[in-house]
């Protein structure tokens, strides 16, 4: 008896329709098993990050596919200028796309165009992948779950986006925006991460008000600090990515460390 084929609505996009306040962090250890933590501890998303960790390997379809079985939905950011591999993260099941360092509109309208199928874009078909329940799913109903399910964000982070930010995030296709605020700083000439820096958090504040003006929910990434995540949720930040699983470990470890080395006195 054949498997029924099913076509699950994206979770995270379910809850970004009612206006909610969502919760994720990052998986930079590539570990199926953060992703299951993920899931206990109840975040809603989970961003991995292939910009600045190397992981197109076997690890990316191990994490990809224990954020389904999790209840996860899994956010890749993909490197930019890489028309082929958008295709590939969805076909693996990713629930949404993340575009890094996008300056202009055609950019943006090019990068959603990559994770749609023709006419709305330029994705290759093939639905012998996981995505694809390998040839189970096919035809015009996986094609329409395909460019309609998967989430599509993109970056705000430099300073020439500041010519073109309401058109950048209006373009259809774009569900949310992920401000960047250590990139932004060095677009600024600060030479590191300056997060409330004036024109930084101006830079935010702005990314913020575009956001809400045209309903697209602003993602920032914040530490695990209650008085942090309350300062950005005043400014209307709607989705809150908490640090990465090695960071969050060795804050706690050191923290910790440093506890018991006092002890010794």
């Amino acid at each position: 008896m054949h498997r029924p084929v099913t076509f699950e609505p994206n979770k995270l996009r379910q809850k970004m329709a009612t206006d909610r306040l969502m919760v994720g962090s990052v998986i930079t250890s590539m570990a199926p098993g953060m992703m299951h933590a993920a899931g206990f501890a109840g975040l809603d998303f989970i961003r991995i990050d292939a910009e600045h960790m190397f992981a197109r390997d076997e690890r990316m379809e191990f994490v990809l596919q224990t954020a389904l079985t999790a209840g996860v939905t899994a956010i890749v950011r993909v490197d930019r200028d890489d028309d082929f591999m958008a295709r590939k993260i969805l076909e693996l099941g990713a629930g949404g796309i993340l575009f890094p360092q996008l300056e202009s509109v055609e950019e943006v309208v090019h990068a959603v165009r990559t994770t749609k199928f023709p006419p709305k874009g330029i994705r290759g078909y093939s639905s012998l992948c996981w995505s694809g329940g390998f040839g189970a799913k096919t035809g015009a109903e996986w094609v329409k779950w395909s460019d309609s399910e998967p989430l599509v964000g993109i970056m705000i982070e430099t300073t020439l986006t500041e010519s073109c930010l309401e058109e950048m995030i209006a373009v259809e296709g774009v569900d949310f925006v992920l401000f960047g605020p250590s990139d932004y700083s060095m677009s600024l000439g600060l030479g590191r991460t300056m997060k409330d820096h004036p024109q930084v958090l101006g830079a935010l504040k702005r990314t913020i008000a575009v956001g809400k003006k045209l309903g697209k929910p602003v993602m920032m990434g914040l530490g695990i600090g209650n008085d942090e995540i309350r300062a950005y949720h005043e400014m209307g930040v709607r989705m809150f990515e908490l640090e990465h699983d090695i960071g969050i470990a060795r804050k706690i470890w050191s923290e910790k460390v440093d506890f018991i080395e006092s002890l010794q006195g």
